[in-house]
């Protein structure tokens, strides 16, 4: 859990959501949200999988295992899948 507290605040911040919005959604406390962005503790298996719900990501990818973020496409056509590919491809290249 080493990239844990980096990554959940990564997540947070790019989604414009406060620690207590975060909180709210997961059903816990916003002072355990900065406990878990401050590395003083570590979630519960229920808040971790809550987590990686919300923000669309696997739990390996939250506690480091996977450096892959997973894009939930269950409610896309394959059409809008496959130009998100396209999109992802072309800004891959663009480095």
């Amino acid at each position: 859990m080493i990239d844990f507290s980096d990554k959940l605040k990564k997540l947070r911040e790019g989604r414009h959501l406060t620690q207590s919005q975060v909180a709210q959604q997961i059903g816990c406390t916003s002072s355990m949200i900065s406990a878990y962005e401050s590395a003083i503790r570590r979630p519960s298996y229920e808040n971790l999988i809550q987590l990686s719900k919300l923000f669309h990501v696997s739990t390996d990818y939250l506690l480091g295992n996977d450096s892959k973020s997973a894009l939930d496409t269950a409610m896309l056509t394959n059409e809008e899948i496959n130009a998100l590919a396209s999109l992802i491809s072309i800004m891959k290249n663009k480095k």
